[in-house]
């Protein structure tokens, strides 16, 4: 049996206040419709649950999912969405960028509009802002997963990026992603 022509591919996207054991229950109903979690990210913050998946099934586990929905947000105190998808797109090679710079408005734009122009995808992004411990001066750290085309010259863009971030006055690096 070939399950990559078989299953089909849904993206679930869940929030709501944050207890213990809600994602057991959430993990426990999308397995109980037959389905699989196949990719997934979840964060808490200030006390809310942010969950997403991209799941795997038949058509009817699928359907059977999309059905309970509803149900199953009211149930467990979620606002779930839904929406059929395809395969992810593997071609592009994963980069990781890691960037630390003293906390300042508009750092996570700059760096979309500078892959954007660059023709790159931002796969994963997470942030973070803290104090540094001796000065107590306010930072912010990123680390992105972007998608870089085989048609890109590597050592340009890395040059590019730096220039980039130094022109800016923010440290980063762009690494291929490891492991």
């Amino acid at each position: 049996m070939n399950t990559e022509i078989e299953n089909k591919f849904l993206v679930i996207t869940a929030s709501g206040a944050d207890r213990l054991g809600l994602v057991e229950q959430l993990a426990g109903r999308i397995a109980d419709c037959g389905c699989n979690i196949e990719e997934s990210s979840m964060t808490v913050m200030g006390g809310q649950l942010s969950f997403i998946a991209r799941v795997t099934g038949a058509w009817h586990a699928l359907s059977k999912l999309e059905g309970q929905a509803s149900a199953l947000g009211a149930q467990l105190g979620l606002a779930i969405a839904l929406r059929r998808t395809g395969k992810s797109d593997r071609s592009a090679i994963p980069y990781t960028v890691e960037l630390v710079a003293m906390d300042q408005p508009g750092i996570v734009r700059k760096l979309a509009a500078f892959f954007t122009r660059n023709g790159i995808s931002i796969d994963e992004l997470r942030t973070s802002s803290y104090f540094a411990p001796h000065t107590g001066s306010p930072l912010t750290s990123v680390i992105m997963t972007v998608g870089i085309h085989a048609k890109i010259h590597i050592p340009t863009l890395r040059e590019d990026f730096l220039d980039y971030c130094d022109e800016l006055n923010l440290d980063a690096t762009l690494e291929p992603m490891r492991g």
